[in-house]
């Protein structure tokens, strides 16, 4: 089968490897279609050994089951499904409380649970082994908006949900970031949620496209934005500050706007710091702000997602490219020229050399 392997830190090859056979509870899944991040970006060009050796990427899959393995049931072959991507262990108390992106048995407080593409092999590939404890049924969705699920909706969902306190009516809630991410926060804001939005991006082109569905859309870079949002909120503030890039920049910004109680959750990996002041008048954060960096979301959360997809109360906007120029789409993507989500749509040639292998 063809996959996207990285042979050595910072190389990245379409290169020829065996399909997996599914273990014990596992599924071979077909690849349909398989979302690029900017995650795969920065594994690209990790340049120590901080990613197993030979690791295929792709952490936002959606496929079709090709073959089960002993002792899975409840699942049959040609089923469309996608993969949650926080494979846990289900037995700790965060997995049995339903908090399976919290699962304890990780390794470790700063490790999260194994994840395709990032610790595991993942799929971008023709074919992909997997639990099927992580399998959610995606039947009736096309496949490149399926793909991006389980990530790009998945932690803007978890986000908004874990703040439904401070999303009340009248309430105003900012998205840093109209990415892949951020431009689906905008949507579910939306369609769950009376709060108002404010929208924040360097690039016009991001701001157009979502400036019908938000209250207020302000260029982040401008000087004065923060002032431009307080007087928008007569000078309370936020009550809820979504920051989906994550840097010194967008970090201060989120800071310098929160309310009182008010939360800030930041999906983004854009390595910002934002110190942390204890003073009696904080001039960095107000009176009972929070601030969270929240990881992935859990399986519910990605049933109730598929759910929003199917209704059509979510429309991903995506970039398709075909398999073949799937690193193409990084450079792309890394350059800035993506707009939403880059997905790589898989055609029927896996099938074809795993009938060949067998045959």
């Amino acid at each position: 089968m063809k996959a996207v392997q990285l042979v050595q830190p910072t190389k990245l090859v379409i290169a020829e490897l065996p399909v997996p056979e599914p273990r014990s509870h596992e599924v071979l899944l077909r690849v349909t279609a398989a979302g690029v991040c900017h995650t795969d970006v920065s594994i690209r060009h990790e340049q120590s050994d901080a990613y197993p050796p030979g690791l295929v990427l792709g952490h936002e899959i959606a496929g079709r089951i090709e073959r089960l393995g002993a002792g899975v049931h409840g699942w049959q072959a040609g089923e469309d499904v996608i993969v949650y991507p926080c494979w846990s262990c289900g037995a700790c108390r965060e997995c049995v409380a339903g908090r399976q992106n919290a699962c304890r048995q990780t390794g470790g407080r700063l490790q999260s649970p194994p994840t395709p593409g990032v610790t595991v092999a993942g799929g971008m590939a023709d074919y992909v082994a997997v639990p099927a404890s992580a399998l959610v049924r995606a039947d009736g969705i096309d496949p490149a908006v399926a793909a991006i699920l389980p990530d790009a909706a998945l932690v803007p969902y978890h986000s908004i949900r874990a703040v439904e306190e401070q999303l009340r009516p009248g309430s105003t809630a900012v998205v840093i970031g109209l990415g892949g991410l951020g431009h689906l926060a905008i949507q579910m804001l939306r369609a769950l949620t009376a709060t108002r939005i404010v929208a924040l991006d360097v690039n016009a082109g991001a701001l157009d496209a979502v400036r019908d569905h938000v209250d207020l859309a302000l260029k982040s870079d401008a000087e004065d934005v923060a002032e431009q949002i307080l007087a928008f909120t007569s000078g309370y503030g936020a009550d809820v500050v979504l920051d989906f890039v994550g840097n010194d920049a967008t970090l201060r910004l989120a800071s310098g706007v929160i309310a009182r109680y008010g939360a800030i959750r930041v999906p983004g990996l854009g390595c910002g710091v934002l110190p942390f002041e204890t003073a009696q008048t904080s001039t960095i954060l107000p009176w009972g702000a929070s601030l969270v960096r929240p990881y992935s979301g859990t399986y519910d959360d990605l049933h109730q997602i598929v759910d929003l997809a199917r209704s059509g109360r979510i429309s991903p906007v995506i970039q398709r490219y075909d398999f073949a120029r799937a690193l193409d789409a990084l450079d792309e993507l890394e350059a800035g020229r993506v707009r939403g989500r880059a997905v790589l749509v898989m055609n029927d040639g896996g099938a074809e050399r795993l009938a060949n292998a067998q045959g």
